[in-house]
């Protein structure tokens, strides 16, 4: 087989633009012959002749009996995907949607031509990137978060007591409270000594308003629209007790007293200051790399190939789909629940793929202008950790790639992995009030290129299931 590669000049009423080249193929007519011998014995598997068992009819039984026109039709079919593959490989096509393939020879007789013309993946340039900014919530409690979570420890403390006033905002009063709507109780508001505090308007607009002002032993009667109805209701409210919330002095005898492991409210400060950090922290890591991968689709000035946008488009429908298939859930049923249409659905999808093929070809941008190369041992290092995953040796996951012809993406996947541990590690990264945030604090200490990078959760992760990790023969 020879083959050879030329660019091709996209349609111009293609927009964006498409990259294509056309690889010619020709597969001389021995080689193809082999091809049609393969074909041959497909049919003798599907066709009875008297006197052969099923599938040992010979060639030359076959070829006088049905010709072969047929069988020849049969190779070309099976063979020209291997031929392709082969040329792909050669040329190093980095292929982003199915080629179109022409037989431009050898349908009838003689040696097979074809040309494949293919979309191929286009190469950008990112500026700015090495200047990119990433916005993340501070990871600090601030003085006011730590009085707020102090104060809300120690109403857990208070005490409630009896009052003899109007009630106000704020007050625990305990009701019984009756929902009508012509005479009929309504489920859901008749209740004997609730206790609720005023102000969280939990039954309806305007329930609260009808309480304050009110007081204990009497019994007030209005018309509201409960939360979540559209029926008004009428409502009888006999107040049977109002009580404030005591809360305690916070002093250093207080904390010493009533939290064992602190001897003073600084350090009890501290402590949720420390608590309160963690979380701001965990919140500022799980944003780092999804606002990172944003910032950098933001710098890609040009629209990405509708072939890349509709094949991750297609991963997310199907994967949206088999989620709620796990949960026993069709998506049609989510779909009405939500108040959404199919097509609306699909294009917030389309949204997030568009993101993700930005980010694809900006990630590859990076890689080639750092000059960031895979070895040999990350490329080991990665089968190893698919083997873990799908529990399989690191050489059964191997020969999977190789056997899928994957081995190239994989490297790519991981050249991408690179790219965006660079990025993390050389943004500008700020709080919503523009000051430094410590990277070495979202990173962690023991943040490592070689061994982490594939762990990292962003749009263009590589599924790594949809390869063939069969087991061998042996299992």
């Amino acid at each position: 087989m020879r083959s050879t590669i030329e660019s091709v000049e996209a349609p111009a009423a293609d927009t964006p633009a498409k990259r294509l080249v056309k690889l010619s193929v020709h597969v001389p007519e021995d080689e193809f012959d082999r091809d049609i011998d393969a074909a041959f014995r497909k049919i003798a598997r599907e066709v009875r002749l008297p006197g052969f068992r099923a599938g040992k009819a010979p060639r030359q039984v076959l070829e006088a009996r049905i010709g072969i026109a047929a069988a020849r039709e049969q190779a070309l079919r099976d063979a020209i995907p291997g031929y392709l593959s082969a040329a792909v490989r050669e040329h190093d096509v980095d292929l982003i949607a199915t080629p179109e393939v022409a037989i431009t020879a050898g349908e009838e007789s003689g040696a097979v031509e074809f040309d494949a013309t293919c979309e191929v993946r286009p190469e950008i340039t990112v500026p700015g990137y090495g200047g990119l900014r990433v916005e993340l919530p501070s990871p600090v409690a601030t003085d006011e978060e730590v009085d707020e979570a102090l104060q809300a420890e120690a109403r857990r403390h208070g005490s409630l007591v009896d009052v003899d006033r109007t009630i106000q905002s704020g007050d625990q009063v305990t009701l019984d409270l009756q929902g009508t709507r012509d005479g009929e109780p309504v489920i859901g508001l008749t209740a004997d000594e609730w206790l609720y505090e005023v102000g969280q308007g939990w039954v309806a607009p305007g329930f609260d308003n009808e309480l304050i002002g009110a007081t204990a032993g009497g019994t007030l009667t209005f018309t509201l629209t409960p939360n979540g109805t559209e029926e008004p209701a009428d409502f009888t409210v006999t107040v049977t007790k109002v009580q404030e919330l005591q809360v305690p002095e916070i002093d250093d005898t207080w904390v010493g007293d009533n939290l064992g492991e602190f001897e003073t409210v600084g350090q009890w400060r501290a402590s949720i200051a420390e608590r309160i950090g963690a979380a701001k922290l965990d919140q500022a890591r799980n944003q780092f790399i999804e606002r990172t991968t944003s910032s950098l689709a933001e710098l890609v000035d040009s629209e990405p190939p509708e072939a890349m946008v509709q094949g991750d488009l297609q991963g997310r429908v199907q994967n949206t789909v088999q989620q709620f298939q796990a949960q026993g859930i069709s998506i049609e049923q989510w779909l009405a629940a939500t108040g959404q249409d199919a097509n609306s659905f699909v294009e917030m999808l389309k949204v997030q793929s568009v993101k993700a093929a930005k980010v694809d070809l900006a990630l590859r941008a990076v890689a080639q202008a750092e000059d960031l190369q895979v070895t040999d041992d990350d490329i080991e290092a990665e089968y190893a950790r698919i083997a873990v995953q799908v529990r399989q040796k690191a050489s059964e996951v191997r020969r999977a790639y190789e056997r899928n012809d994957a081995v190239g993406e994989l490297v790519a996947q991981i050249r991408k992995s690179k790219a965006l541990d660079w990025l993390l590690e050389h943004a500008e990264i700020v709080d919503p009030a523009g000051q430094p945030i410590d990277r070495t604090l979202l990173l962690g200490h023991d943040h490592d290129h070689d061994h982490d990078h594939h762990h990292h959760d962003h749009d263009h992760d590589h599924d790594h299931h949809d390869h063939d990790h069969d087991h061998d023969e042996e299992h």
